[in-house]
């Protein structure tokens, strides 16, 4: 008998057959005495429907009023799962995320999970329940809703694992586990039996959408293995878990494709020092994460072009963020540039291989693709690229460095 926690992803519990599919492998590991606490997201496509009827109303909405619409998401698929549950004869609860002792601080649309007391998970577990969880949720300590940002039921995943002390913790999504790149745009790509937190954590910041970045995070600081699986099949997945000596043999363990990047240039900028301090702390006021940083000297005049990268989502509010400081920075203009692709490499291995950049680049300058922006990090390569041609280069750089 083991304790285990199961993750299903937006795909998995797509309609009401898949969440039966899903009640149906729940309700196998319940019949071999298993204990089974089971987190699952907002079906597929809910999520987005609900942030295009709040954009319907306002483009700007109240980010408190956004928890409180997308939370309804996940709490739909919680009490559809337990009844699916039910109509096999297995013992279920579902819980949202604040009835689960999911704590957070109060960050609306990105919290933080500051504290997990799982009392009523382990009663009900005692009881003989399976236990279906909400994730993506939270509840601060003065009883507000949070949500941890998109992929945020991962991180309930995880977190709950850690809290539980879980005998082990299954991911399961649409996919077989953990590619070298997305299959929908290289084909050739092939699954992983294991990748390294690290290497996991780069991909997943590279636009990777198998795992959300912060639990792959959360799960190398509290030491939680965990599996990536599929729902629709029993092949075994890819083991997530600490880095070892074997996996430094491999110079590139995968390559990313994010097209949900913009890039904003702020042009003419006072070249002063504090110019760029007083930027970026606006934006990080406004809990607005900033990936590539590039600052372009004008010589022969005492103004500089900054350039950046957001997530698409967070574009509009960080212009009227960039807009509201035009007369105390003193800039000439602001740009913005919604057709961008980040591409990037990662690998363990890259630390003791040279060579790496030189071959990323050389393979792109042979299609033609010109680079914008370069980012690097001790096993991570990253490029911004017009999104024209990003597919294209992607498959041209993973045939280069992983085989066609």
């Amino acid at each position: 008998m083991a304790l285990i926690v199961q993750k299903y992803g937006g795909t998995s519990v797509g309609n009401t057959e898949r969440i039966k599919n899903v009640a149906r492998r729940v309700a196998e590991y319940h019949a071999r005495g298993d204990k089974l606490v089971v987190v699952v997201s907002a079906m597929s496509g809910v999520t987005d429907s609900l942030i295009k009827l709040a954009k319907e109303i306002m483009p700007l909405p109240s980010e408190r009023e956004m928890d409180v619409l997308l939370a309804t998401g996940e709490q739909t698929t919680i009490a559809l799962t337990a009844m699916a549950l039910h109509a096999l004869g297995v013992k279920a609860v579902s819980l949202t995320g604040a009835q689960a002792g999911i704590v957070t601080d109060g960050l609306h649309t990105k919290a933080k999970i500051m504290n997990i007391t799982p009392k009523k998970v382990h009663a009900l577990l005692n009881e003989g329940h399976v236990v279906i969880v909400a994730g993506f949720q939270g509840e601060t300590p003065d009883g507000q809703i949070t949500t941890l940002g998109r992929g945020g039921s991962d991180l309930t995943a995880i977190a709950l694992a850690a809290a539980l002390k879980a005998d082990l913790c299954q991911i399961y999504t649409d996919v077989d586990g953990v590619y070298t790149c997305d299959p929908r745009i290289v084909p050739e790509a092939r699954k992983l039996t294991e990748i390294a937190y690290d290497e996991l954590m780069e991909l997943a910041g590279a636009g990777a959408k198998v795992m959300q970045l912060r639990s792959v995070e959360f799960a190398k600081k509290f030491g939680v293995v965990f599996e990536v699986r599929s729902s629709m099949n029993d092949n075994p997945g890819t083991i997530v878990k600490e880095e070892t000596k074997s996996m430094e043999g491999v110079v590139i363990r995968g390559v990313a494709l994010d097209k949900n990047q913009a890039k904003i240039t702020v042009v003419g900028v006072p070249d002063r020092p504090g110019m760029a301090a007083r930027l970026f702390k606006a934006l990080a006021e406004a809990a607005i994460n900033v990936d590539m940083i590039v600052q372009n000297i004008s010589h022969g005049t005492q103004t500089t072009d900054l350039s950046f990268t957001v997530d698409k989502a967070e574009l509009l509010k960080a212009r009227k963020v960039i807009d509201g400081l035009k007369n105390e920075v003193g800039f000439k203009d602001v740009l913005a540039d919604e057709k961008i692709g980040k591409l990037s490499i990662v690998g363990v291995g890259m630390r003791s291989h040279s060579g790496v950049a030189a071959r990323m680049f050389d393979t792109l300058a042979r299609e033609g693709v010109n680079i914008a922006m370069i980012s690097t990090s001790e096993i991570k390569i990253s490029v911004v690229i017009d999104l024209d041609c990003a597919e294209r280069a992607t498959r041209a750089v993973h045939a280069a460095f992983l085989g066609a």
